[in-house]
């Protein structure tokens, strides 16, 4: 159909793609250690350090319009959503997690861009530690793979 399947290591390359980053600085403690993991396994997949654009907002319902401001300069093959929404005592918990949620899938979608989306919902701060490292490598390897695989549709 679209011929032959690539292996594991062809989907992971980076090192033609240009990756953006937006990084919610509420619970920065999460986010910056999200960040960290998440630049460093770029690199590791060989993303060139001056092809990624890493920026910061204030919250996570703040992610979604810097997304799309990356997503119409249309110089990105893939974005990265980076932040931590950690449960309180009030409804407000659902709300971000919702609208930032359905925020970044609608762009990924309006735009035909791939956004791996590590905002992580946690229920205690203990949560949020345990996801933080995991989380941020995913995103890099999750963007790698389906700029890779869009490139490939296309």
């Amino acid at each position: 159909m679209f011929g032959a399947e690539k292996g594991t290591a062809d989907k992971l390359d980076g090192k033609k793609l240009h990756i953006g980053i937006v990084q919610a600085r509420f619970n920065e403690s999460i986010t910056n250690t999200l960040a960290s993991a998440c630049l460093a396994e770029l690199k590791a997949l060989g993303v060139q350090e001056k092809n990624i654009t890493h920026v910061k907002v204030p919250g996570a319902l703040e992610v979604p319009v810097a997304l799309q401001a990356m997503a119409e300069s249309d110089s990105f093959d893939a974005l990265i959503a980076l932040g931590c929404i950690i449960r309180g005592e009030t409804y407000h918990f659902e709300l971000v997690a919702n609208e930032s949620g359905a925020g970044v899938t609608r762009l990924s979608l309006d735009y035909q861009i791939p956004i791996a989306n590590a905002i992580i919902t946690t229920e205690n701060m203990e949560q949020a530690i345990a996801r933080q490292s995991d989380k941020g490598t995913d995103a890099a390897r999750v963007a790698v793979e389906m700029a890779n695989l869009l490139d490939e549709l296309s």
